[in-house]
């Protein structure tokens, strides 16, 4: 006896080989977009670690040279001082070297946040941690050079009557050498969160953020 056929309509076998395949979505990478390709971005980041701490000279220059400083002329062999054109010497004078040195390292910073962000197609982790590092070396190295160029008077000097010599340039507060790396980091961070693009626009991850993309995650 045979079976009876199908009713016609009727919906085929579960598992049946004419069932059609169901479309699949793209796979997405996964993972945290500022971290992808990290050590594709070592080089670029170290290459801003460089330029920055070569700034950094740039910088001690323009320290010793806006920084205010007091002149006096000795008076005798003994190390007697006399400060030049007569008066006194305004107690604030020290707190104003600092203070030119936070303005240039805070506007150094903002330049470095900037550039960086606009210049780059490897942002991420990798190249903040490298613009805070760059600027805590140009820090580094602008305090260096102002200290060095504008040491103290030696010995010798101190004992020519007649010599005019300046007083002596250096950071009185080392908490400003951390005003560069944050405000460097603070443009970084604002600009990346104003971004409209979840892989922060980086060259190698195109389309990552269009929206309505669904699909399998793949790792890394």
């Amino acid at each position: 006896m045979t079976d009876p056929a199908p009713p016609t309509g009727a919906a085929p076998a579960a598992g049946s080989a004419a069932d059609p395949e169901p479309p699949r979505a793209p796979a997405v990478r996964a993972g945290v977009p500022g971290l992808r390709g990290g050590r594709a971005d070592l080089p670029a980041a170290a290459l801003v670690v460089a330029a920055l701490a070569v700034l950094g000279v740039g910088v001690g220059l323009l320290w010793v040279w806006l920084a205010p400083r007091a002149q006096f002329t000795v008076t005798s062999a003994d190390g007697g001082l006399e400060v030049t054109g007569g008066g006194l010497v305004d107690p604030e004078l020290f707190m104003g070297d600092d203070g030119v040195y936070v303005l240039l390292m805070a506007g150094l910073g903002v330049l470095a946040g900037l550039v960086v962000w606009l210049r780059s197609s490897r942002r991420g982790v990798v190249t903040l941690l490298g613009v805070a590092l760059g600027m805590l070396a140009a820090s580094v190295t602008a305090w260096q050079v102002g200290a060095l160029l504008g040491r103290a008077p030696s010995a010798d000097e101190l004992s020519t009557v007649g010599t005019v010599v300046t007083t002596a340039l250096d950071l009185n507060m080392r908490a400003a050498l951390a005003v560069g790396p944050f405000v460097a980091v603070l443009v970084q961070v604002v600009a990346a969160v104003l971004a409209s693009r979840d892989d922060l626009g980086r060259a190698d991850a195109p389309g990552e953020s269009s929206p309505g993309r669904v699909g399998p995650a793949v790792p890394e």
